[in-house]
């Protein structure tokens, strides 16, 4: 026994040496680009990985890098909505919705800091709450408008391009899921928001604004539904010629709570899933409360910086070829 004890032993390193020494029946060959290096170095650092995972180090950079990537993208898909809330918070400022009226009765100077406006136009500028129900707005004549929703996407034009063509009219404005019967008489405005922004512009005669804004105190006109055919409520038109006003949008992280409120006080229903999908992995989501910790709150400050700066470089250095400035 102890002979073959001695044989089976021997036969045994002999086939363990033999087996060691041909290639593993089983190596697959792995395409170029699809194995990851054991060290791969990238803008936001060197990554290390073991059997293709990341180590603990390197997958917080990763995580970092993905936050901040869709913090960026989530800037600028939200910055729409923040403009109208900063545009709506200052006017605001200056009295209630539905009765206060800003107007730049003298133009628009530099004192006023706005996306679009021009130096040589007499502004109306004004917002409407319909959370209370349907409004209607008294158009005046000879102005050129439109109406935006919370989400600063056009919901009708007014005046000379509108459906009263330029001789003033009456809107109707139904606040989001309105079922009741709607009377005749007016223009129909379907808003997919509570809140909305409307403006215009009234123009020079003769080199005069005077004429235009007169017009437009006389013929302006808010009130509600319900109390149509009543007097309706006086209006407080506010001069912003040469005040200083500004209705634009932070670039700090001011921006995430502004945009965390909107999409509380709003239906969020006509806003896609993959923009809504972003902003919830920024901790922005119907119904939950926004509290990032210190981490997220430095990437979503950084994030907002870039993504003004980006919004920047789409607005006065396009890469679209058909864009036309003048």
């Amino acid at each position: 026994m102890t002979g073959l004890k001695i044989f089976l032993a021997a036969l045994f390193a002999a086939l363990a040496t033999a087996v060691a020494a041909e290639p593993y029946e089983y190596a697959t060959p792995v395409p170029p680009g699809i194995a990851v290096t054991d060290t791969l170095q990238t803008p936001f650092g060197t990554l290390q990985f073991f059997d293709g995972v990341p180590d603990q180090a390197s997958t917080q950079k990763i995580y970092d890098n993905l936050d901040f990537q869709r913090a960026v993208q989530g800037y600028l898909l939200g910055l729409p909505a923040v403009n109208q809330l900063a545009n709506r918070n200052n006017i605001l400022a200056m009295g209630p919705a539905n009765v206060t009226v800003p107007i730049w009765e003298e133009l628009v100077d530099s004192r006023t800091i706005e996306l679009t406006a021009n130096n040589n136009t007499p502004y109306t500028w004004f917002w409407l709450d319909l959370r209370q129900g349907p409004l209607v707005l008294e158009v005046p004549p000879k102005v050129l408008g439109l109406i935006d929703d919370m989400w600063y996407r056009w919901n009708t034009d007014l005046g000379i391009t509108g459906p009263d063509q330029g001789a003033g009219g009456k809107y109707l404005l139904l606040p989001p899921g309105y079922q009741e019967a709607v009377p005749d008489g007016y223009h129909v405005v379907h808003s997919p928001t509570f809140h909305t922004w409307a403006g215009w512009r009234s123009f020079l005669v003769n080199g005069d604004p005077r004429p235009g804004v007169d017009a437009v105190k006389q013929h302006t006109k808010i009130y509600p539904l319900a109390q149509a055919g009543k007097p309706p409520p006086p209006l407080t038109f506010v001069n912003m010629s040469g005040k200083p006003f500004n209705m634009v949008a932070p670039a700090d992280a001011s921006f995430w709570p502004m945009l965390h409120q909107v999409v509380q006080e709003e239906p969020t229903d006509t806003i896609d899933a993959t923009t809504l999908g972003i902003w919830a992995s920024l901790g922005i989501e119907k119904g939950k409360p926004f509290a990032p910790d210190a981490r997220m709150q430095k990437i979503l400050a950084e994030a907002a910086a870039v993504g003004d700066a980006t919004g920047r470089a789409l607005g006065y250095r396009t890469r679209d070829k058909e864009a036309f400035f003048f």
